[in-house]
């Protein structure tokens, strides 16, 4: 068994304004931090309408296709860009993330890292939020429960922004599990303790600023493990945002690249014992660029040990 690591130079293509966190570099990074592991290389296709159906009605995807620019970058929202490559990259990022959960569930490999962008877990119903277009994890959820016929699925999200839009597009789905740690207050506002769902299947954990990897690893031992294993999803889905790291220049957390692999291999432990170790890892935050290609390669080297065994 392997990893699988899903990209396209296409997300390259996704221009921001010259200062904007959400930059091509990003990636550029990420990749350079990957290169040379032993990784089975996949191209991310473009996602099929279907996908994208399950989780935005036709108007958003509608409106964003209007939207795209021919030349110059345009402002959707606050925070969020489209340039001549967005739409093809963010089409690119929500079918990396189907196709990573066709590879794991069918067996091809064990688990898998999406290295795409834009991210997409503040993408909400009908609207673009926080540098996201389309909800990638939401859309491979969907895919896992409703394509592949899966019971249950979880998805964990430790990027240290509330995961919004992902709570927005699965909270009326009993089937999938959504847990955010992120700190609080920050943007965007939400994933207060007492904001369960409609069937009690969200878990929000807020971390107060400053909030260190000891602090973090006793939330996820004491509220996030347990929520996960009495769920016994059949597939586990990580939203993978490296912002709360000590560097991150958005946020006020102190984690650092040993907390993201101890929550990997904690989290690998649990898909171990729940669902045959199947995992898909989509790419979402991280914003200094060092602190984000490090966490994301001792991540990464996680996924490949457990995948090799």
């Amino acid at each position: 068994m392997t990893t699988a690591l899903i990209t396209h130079p296409d997300c390259l293509g996704h221009e921001t304004p010259e200062g904007h966190p959400e930059q091509v570099a990003r990636l550029d990074h990420v990749l350079a931090a990957l290169e040379g592991k032993d990784l089975s290389r996949v191209t991310a296709p473009m996602v099929a309408e279907d996908d994208l159906l399950r989780v935005h009605p036709r108007s958003h995807l509608e409106a964003i296709r209007s939207a795209a620019p021919a030349s110059g970058i345009i402002q959707l929202d606050a925070d969020t860009y489209m340039s001549p490559g967005t739409l093809a990259a963010a089409h690119r990022a929500a079918g990396g993330a189907v196709r990573a959960v066709d590879l794991v569930i069918s067996g091809e490999v064990q688990n898998a890292f999406v290295a795409t962008r834009p991210p997409g877990h503040h993408a909400e119903r009908e609207t673009t939020m926080g540098f996201c277009l389309f909800g990638n994890i939401a859309v491979a959820a969907k895919h896992a429960l409703d394509h592949h016929g899966l019971s249950r699925v979880a998805i964990v999200d430790f990027d240290v922004h509330h995961g919004n839009g992902t709570q927005d597009l699965l909270e009326d789905d009993a089937r999938a599990l959504f847990v955010s740690s992120h700190q609080f207050p920050l943007w965007p506002g939400t994933g207060t303790a007492d904001d369960t769902g409609p069937h009690g299947t969200i878990l929000n954990l807020p971390l107060a600023p400053g909030t260190d990897g000891d602090g973090f690893r006793k939330i996820y031992e004491d509220k996030v493990f347990p929520a996960v294993a009495a769920f016994k999803p059949e597939l586990l889905l990580i939203s993978a945002g490296f912002d709360a790291h000590r560097d991150d220049p958005l946020a006020d957390l102190r984690l650092d690249v040993d907390d993201f692999a101890w929550v990997t291999g904690r989290l690998c432990d649990l898909a171990d014992d729940l669902c045959g170790g199947r995992i898909v890892s989509c790419l979402e935050g991280g914003y200094n660029l060092t602190a984000l290609a490090q966490s994301a390669a001792a991540h990464v080297d996680v996924l490949i040990a457990r995948g090799a065994t």
